[in-house]
This record gives C-alpha cells, sequence and structure tokens, in this order.
C-alpha cells in the first residue's frame, strides 16, 4: 500500500478492515480502484510485486476505471480443496484459459513447460468443484510403449502408469490427496491411455487429451466423436516432439 501512496502522492490508512485514502481528490479517485484490487488479489492469495503495481497502475490510466485494467483475474482459478490460487503469468496463458472458458473444443500448441496441461487440470478441477460437470477424464497416448508393454511386468495398469504420471502429478499439485484418492477409486476423475477412449461416450465430463502429437489421425477422429451432452474437450501437445514412425500422421497436425 505505500507503493500506491507514493504513486499516487496520498496517505493511505488501515482502520481494522477499512483501508482509507485522503488526498487530493483526482488522485484519490485514480488510486481507489487500484487499492480495491490490491486487496481482492490479497484476499484470494494472489502473489503480486511492485512491478505488477506499476503494470496495474498504467492499465487503469490507459483504460479508466471501467476498462479492462486487470485482466489475470477475469481467468483465475481459486481451488478450494487446495487453497491455491492458479492465474497465468503471461498473456498467452490468459488467453488460452480464457479460451478453455468461452469455448467446449480448445487446441493448445506449445513447447513443453508453457503450462498447457497444467492450467487446462486446474480448470478442469475448478469445473468439477463447481458442479458444472461430474467427472473429468484425462487421457494420453502412451505410443512410447508401443508393442513392448507385453514385455513390461505387473498388470495393464501398472505398464501404462509411468506415461501417465505427469497427469497425476498435475492433480495432486491441485487436491488434497485424500480427495484425489476417492475421485480415482468411484472414478470420479480418471486417467487412461487413449486406446481405452474407443467405444465410450463421455458426457457431463471435462476430457484433456495430453501429447496429443502421438495420436494418430484414426485416433483423434475416435476422440473427438467420444464426447456426449455438455461435455469440453481440451487437446493440448507440441508439434515438434511428434514420436511416431511418420510425423505427417499425427492426429494433432490434422486437427
Amino acid at each position: 500500500m505505500r507503493e500506491v501512496a507514493s504513486l499516487y502522492d496520498i496517505r493511505l490508512v488501515l482502520r481494522g478492515d477499512r483501508l482509507i485514502l485522503s488526498g487530493e481528490l483526482a488522485a484519490v479517485e485514480k488510486a481507489a480502484p487500484l487499492a480495491q484490487h490490491l486487496i481482492e488479489l490479497c484476499r484470494l492469495r494472489t502473489p503480486f510485486d511492485r512491478n505488477d503495481i506499476a503494470r496495474f497502475a498504467e492499465g487503469l490510466a490507459t483504460h479508466g476505471p471501467h476498462g479492462t485494467v486487470f485482466p489475470e483475474t477475469d481467468v483465475q482459478v481459486a481451488l478450494p480443496g487446495s487453497r491455491k490460487v492458479i492465474r497465468p503469468k503471461s498473456e498467452g496463458q490468459r488467453q488460452y484459459m480464457k479460451a478453455i472458458k468461452d469455448n467446449d473444443v480448445v487446441i493448445g500448441i506449445g513447447p513443453a513447460g508453457t503450462g498447457k496441461t497444467y492450467l487446462a487440470v486446474a480448470l478442469a478441477v475448478d469445473a468439477l468443484y463447481k458442479k458444472r460437470v461430474r467427472r473429468i477424464v484425462l487421457a494420453r497416448p502412451a505410443v512410447e510403449a508401443g508393442e513392448s508393454l507385453g514385455f513390461l511386468p505387473g498388470d495393464m495398469q501398472e505398464k501404462v502408469d509411468p506415461y501417465l504420471r505427469p497427469l497425476y502429478d498435475s492433480l495432486e499439485d491441485m487436491m488434497p490427496s485424500d480427495q484425489m484418492r476417492r475421485a480415482l477409486e468411484d472414478r470420479t476423475i480418471e486417467i487412461a491411455p487413449l486406446a481405452y477412449m474407443r467405444g465410450r461416450t463421455l458426457s457431463d465430463a471435462f476430457v484433456i487429451l495430453d501429447e496429443a502429437q502421438n495420436s494418430t489421425k484414426a485416433q483423434m477422429k475416435m476422440f473427438l466423436t467420444r464426447l456426449g451432452l455438455n461435455s469440453q474437450v481440451v487437446i493440448t501437445g507440441d508439434k515438434t516432439q511428434i514420436d511416431l514412425p511418420r510425423k505427417e500422421d499425427s492426429g494433432l497436425l490434422q486437427v
């Protein structure tokens, strides 16, 4: 708040749960929306620094108090189970999250580490908590396993689990372990290889296909035709990491 006072040359006094701004009327009117926004970020436990405050103030000066000054709050996700707030860290991530909120089918393409899967899982968990969907389905091609699955020790689940581990990791970061375990047991959340989607119809579901660059044309068509009523799908992948024998066969390139 000292940063806000310095920016607008005003005084801020916190008394109980009230924040009092005093100074020139024009300066107070400019500072009030920024102070209100910072209070909201604190309430949501969203971190910010001096650079963020300066950026917010610049947006306020450009757009005015009724403009879209703080775009991150439009798409940030507060997960009650983990007391975590997921918010975009770049304009690209903001557009990606907004696209997922506004559309039934979204394709996210980009290199590893850009948050494609993580943000999609966060929005899926948020939709489940808010009862917009009844279940989450996370799928991934196990192309690395190929025909060698039969030679790996263990049953089918133990054989494919290593290829699905990144999806478990994302979930573990957003849900308490007991909630996640119950959701997996009663199949409210399902994590499976892409091949297991054949013959099913997924209604009232948030479906994520990860590593889609390693799906074939036929698998991608099969996957997209699984969607039923009140379902949405997010397809993520990296066009530079295709492990198929023929890169042009990638279902991600087709869609």
